[in-house]
């Protein structure tokens, strides 16, 4: 009878041949059924391994589907087996050599001098996968028959080393970045790129959009062949029922590995809310910035290519891959979140909206990622928590905002802005409306949102129906910004009475509704949302702010050279009345030059058109009153002395108007 004898050629793959040997004195040959102990892999002689290298490696898969087969028969003989237990069959000793085989496959997969071996040949791989699932159903119905307790203990101890195995190389694959970034780490430092502790914040997140745009970070770097090594692990731990151990194993790795990502995002393990509360806000705007390019990464680079991982290593198990991604993407957000709870719970500031707005908006790109995921593989909890948080930063951006209110509100000092200048509350209120307008769909969100939630708690009693038609026709933003401007306008017209002199007042009105025109013109943003009608109104209030200033300014000069009553007596023009009349002139003029010199029209189209207008009015009025009556005086120094300046001169001391400067007269006249 020929013998079947399995051996194992130096390099890992098995061989089988058929060796002449006479059993028993016999010249008998058969097809035998069952492999004898002869076939068990390790007990051949020197001979067998020599004759197994010079025949093909196509009879290993013989060999296996000649066990496999048996096992098979004999595995569906016990599924139609009786209670009666005097009827269960016998296990054959393809079990045993069966286990033997996979003993031995393990044994030559950690022969190597490399770690890692599993995966390198695929024909050997789905050779070992096929043995370890016959193992594994064997171990699963022996249970079922206390008569064979021999073979499931023989089965179940080969598993577990089966399983050893596995779980090492699965968790050896997925450590491996461990080693790529501690050498990518000495290459950065080697090359001086690599950051310190105390190095200044702005370097350092220099350096991390410099790695970031080099390419994803190394814990998430793996190679089609790691990728395909662990996607036959996965599948084959799967397949012998243990799917729990290499999901843990995937779960615990990969935890790490995105924990290790953003540490390296962020600089620093995160902090705490009492840390948070702690810091001063310069450090912070930092932190949060920081924050923001963290979560922006996690979102466009670390949980894609995550979830390609996960779907590729466990893709005949995508229930599987659909948990463990969740998993992952859940630890990973929430950490992140936390940061963004801790800074709703800090004091709220006017400096901060602008950080509070860029979070909102990272929060909001966040949530449209988990949302637009076509697989749904974010657990609806992520989203969820993504949603409220986002919510609370809006609601505190808004809070923020609205401070503005108050802000204004309690600006009630009294004493009044030197020379009628533009009021400093007004320059703070328009270049923050200017930059959080930059924000306007933003803000437009976060106002809306807050502007629901009042009417989800509004019971029907605060509002009328022409207030909601009002509503209905602007955006909740757009209403809170006239707020804020209706505020801004009453405190303004306030601190304009605190000036005596009314015509300065009128200067102090100009120069601030000036500025507010043109800090409208520059934002387009500002004038959209308070509109063309509110913009043309504020242009009408200041051309009457100007004929106001004209009119208690320069109305008596007027009237001084344009009445002629009482110059003239029985007809003739009285020369002692005239003389006082160029006196008067003379004095009222000095005096407002002498003032309204030092007086500030900062823009230089107003102060031009201010000059202008009175130019237009008094220099013509001057010139006729001076052609008219010159002649009533005695020429020489009598008329010098009365007639002070000629048109040219008040035209060029009317231009010196509104300069702030105390001395331009003084310089005329010396």
């Amino acid at each position: 009878m020929m013998e079947k004898s399995i051996s194992f050629s130096k390099d890992g793959n098995r061989k089988n041949d058929t060796v002449g040997t006479p059993k028993h004195g016999s010249n008998d040959t058969a097809d035998a059924k069952t492999l004898s102990e002869s076939q068990i892999p390790g007990e051949t002689e020197e001979n067998d391994i020599n004759i197994a290298e010079d025949h093909p490696s196509s009879e290993s898969s013989t060999s296996l589907a000649q066990v496999v087969d048996e096992v098979d028969r004999f595995l569906q003989a016990l599924s139609s087996t009786v209670e009666d237990e005097s009827k269960y069959p016998e296990a054959p000793e393809s079990v045993e050599i069966l286990s033997t085989m996979v003993d031995s496959m393990i044994t030559d997969y950690n022969d190597g001098k490399s770690l890692i071996r599993f995966g390198k040949d695929p024909e050997n791989d789905s050779s070992f996968v096929e043995a370890l699932n016959r193992v594994s159903e064997l171990s699963n119905k022996l249970g079922e028959f206390p008569s064979l307790a021999s073979s499931l203990n023989r089965m179940s101890a080969v598993l577990q080393r089966a399983m050893s195995f596995l779980d090492e190389e699965f968790r050896t694959l997925l450590e491996d970045w461990k080693s790529e970034k501690s050498k990518n780490n000495e290459e950065n430092c080697n090359s001086d790129r690599c950051v310190l502790v105390d190095q200044n914040q702005q370097d350092h997140q220099s350096d991390q959009m410099e790695d970031q745009d080099q390419g994803i970070p190394p814990t998430f770097v793996f190679s089609p062949e790691t990728v395909s090594k662990l996607n036959a692990i996965a599948t084959a731990m799967i397949s012998a029922g243990y799917e729990a151990e290499c999901a843990m194993a995937y779960s615990v790795s990969r935890r790490s590995a995105f924990k290790s990502a953003l540490d390296d995002l962020i600089g620093h393990e995160c902090f705490s809310i009492d840390d948070v509360q702690r810091m001063h806000w310069e450090p912070l705007e930092g932190e949060i910035a920081t924050w923001i390019a963290a979560v922006k990464s996690c979102s466009a680079v670390l949980l894609p290519n995550e979830r390609s991982l996960c779907n590729a290593v466990f893709s005949s198990r995508p229930s599987s891959s659909h948990s463990l991604f969740g998993d992952t993407a859940r630890a990973a957000v929430i950490k992140l979140l936390n940061f963004a709870e801790a800074m709703v719970l800090t004091k709220r500031s006017a400096e901060k909206l602008f950080k509070f707005l860029d979070m909102y908006e990272t929060l909001r790109d966040l949530e449209s990622s988990i949302g637009n995921d076509a697989g749904g593989s974010y657990p609806s909890e992520v989203a969820a928590e993504t949603a409220t948080v986002k919510a609370w930063i809006g609601a505190a951006a808004a809070s923020i905002f609205c401070d503005l209110e108050n802000s204004i509100k309690s600006d009630n000092g009294k004493t009044p802005v030197a020379s009628g200048a533009v009021h400093p509350l007004t320059r703070y209120v328009m270049n923050y409306l200017k930059y959080a307008c930059e924000y306007k769909d933003t803000l437009e969100q976060v106002f809306r949102q807050t502007d629901q939630e009042v009417k989800d708690d509004d019971d029907g009693d605060y509002h009328d129906h022409r207030d909601r038609d009002r509503e209905s026709e602007t955006s909740p933003f757009s209403r809170q910004l006239s707020t804020v401007m209706d505020l801004l306008d009453a405190n303004l017209e306030m601190k304009s009475k605190l000036y005596r002199d009314p015509s300065l007042s009128f200067i102090f009105l100009m120069n601030n509704g000036r500025y507010i025109v043109q800090k409208i013109k520059g934002s387009s943003e500002i004038h959209q949302l308070m509109g063309d009608t509110w913009c043309r109104k504020r242009s009408s209030d200041l051309r009457q702010y100007h004929k106001n200033y004209q009119r208690e300014t320069w109305g008596k000069v007027l009237q001084c050279l344009g009445q002629h009553d009482g110059l003239q007596v029985n007809g003739k023009v009285s020369k002692p009345v005239l003389k006082e009349r160029f006196k008067s002139f003379n004095a009222m003029f000095d005096e407002i030059h002498k003032t309204q010199s030092t007086w500030v029209v900062s823009d230089e189209q107003l102060q031009s058109e201010l000059r202008v207008s009175i130019s237009a009015v008094m220099i013509p009025a001057y010139r006729s009153f001076l052609g008219r009556f010159k002649q009533y005086l005695d020429s020489g120094r009598q008329s010098e002395k009365y007639i002070k300046y000629q048109p040219e001169d008040i035209e060029t001391l009317i231009d010196e108007l509104f300069d702030g400067n105390s001395t331009s007269m003084a310089r005329r006249r010396t």
